[in-house]
């Protein structure tokens, strides 16, 4: 029996919504998502109740929450926003009778497990869809940087595993990387990968690249950087986007490694946003460039998910994973 319930995906900038319907045979279908900015609301909550009253003032009794940040615990705080959730009162709170909490990237391996053929766009490594069998890496960049480990067993089943691979020590590999790594040096002691390869970093790679060139430039936004650096109008802007493009194909690489993977999935709204600039980069000789495994590193498929909610479709896709298997005793949960 089909059933409906809530999927939700909450990052450090924006909390998104939508109604999903899980088929008899697990087929995933999403209605049409609502986005709300995490700083507009004081709570999930009080954002749920938001989203609640848009849709008419009646949900499904079910959610499956996509989260920014580790989800266990008696509380589960986000990474990039000041939301707290509290797992003993989702019921209550939320007015729901089932629910399932998982990493965000957690989410989009889910997404990638279960997405067809035409939802992935291939950006190096051998031609030809992901490998059916064995590990694969999922990683990208936004608010912070996600990762996650998704294993398909010969059998066609599959297992997920959530990772804070984002905060692993950032390694630079050349003059440049050592002078971004010297700015940052300057406000944290130890500083992770996602202070490189994470949307905001773009700001401090771009600093960087202006002070080695002796220029002068302001303090801003990260949006607008990323903004000239795209459409053409600054070359300082462009040559962050490239660096940044090169960091995370070194990043990439190093999760590979460190997954035994047999392909590599980027993902994410910027993943997406900057496909064409990855394309164009140095991402695919940055992420080969693994001195005596370099030969290893050409013959993995690295390919990027364009699915246009991968944490909506994976947050649902959790939920029919880990909570299916007891719908039969408990009933629709729509």
């Amino acid at each position: 029996m089909s059933y409906d319930l809530v999927a939700v995906d909450i990052g450090g900038t924006h909390a998104r919504f939508a109604i999903a319907t899980v088929a008899d045979d697990c087929t995933i279908t999403l209605g049409e998502p609502e986005t709300l900015h995490t700083e507009d609301h004081a709570s999930f909550q009080t954002a749920w109740e938001d989203f609640r009253e848009r849709r008419g003032g009646t949900l499904p009794r079910a959610v499956a929450m996509a989260i920014a940040g580790p989800v266990g615990g008696d509380v589960i705080r986000f990474t990039n926003n000041p939301w707290i959730i509290r797992p003993a009162l989702v019921k209550e709170k939320l007015d729901v009778d089932d629910f399932v909490i998982v990493n965000d990237f957690e989410a989009v391996a889910h997404a990638v497990a279960r997405a067809s053929e035409d939802q992935f766009i291939h950006l190096t490594g051998p031609e030809g869809p992901l490998p059916k069998t064995g590990r694969l890496t999922v990683l990208g960049p936004g608010t912070g940087l996600g990762v996650a480990h998704l294993y398909r067993e010969p059998t066609g089943e599959y297992r997920v595993s959530a990772t804070e691979g984002g905060h692993v020590d950032f390694a630079p590999l050349d003059s440049i990387e050592d002078a971004i790594l010297a700015r940052l040096r300057k406000r944290h002691n130890r500083v992770s990968v996602e202070r490189v390869v994470a949307g905001p970093a773009i700001s401090d790679i771009y600093q960087t690249l202006a002070a080695m060139e002796g220029k002068a430039v302001s303090e801003e936004d990260d949006i607008a950087i990323w903004t000239r650096g795209q459409d053409g109008s600054d070359s300082l802007a462009a040559a962050a986007v490239d660096r940044f493009c090169m960091s995370l194909g070194s990043v990439a690489g190093d999760m590979a490694l460190a997954h035994g993977a047999k392909g590599v999935v980027i993902a994410g709204g910027l993943g997406y946003r900057i496909r064409d600039a990855l394309l164009a980069s140095g991402f695919a000789e940055r992420f080969r460039a693994k001195g005596r495994f370099e030969s290893m590193m050409a013959g993995i498929p690295v390919k990027l998910i364009v699915h246009p909610q991968p944490g909506l479709f994976g947050a649902a896709a959790a939920f029919a994973s880990e909570a299916g298997s007891a719908k039969e005793t408990r009933g629709n949960p729509s």
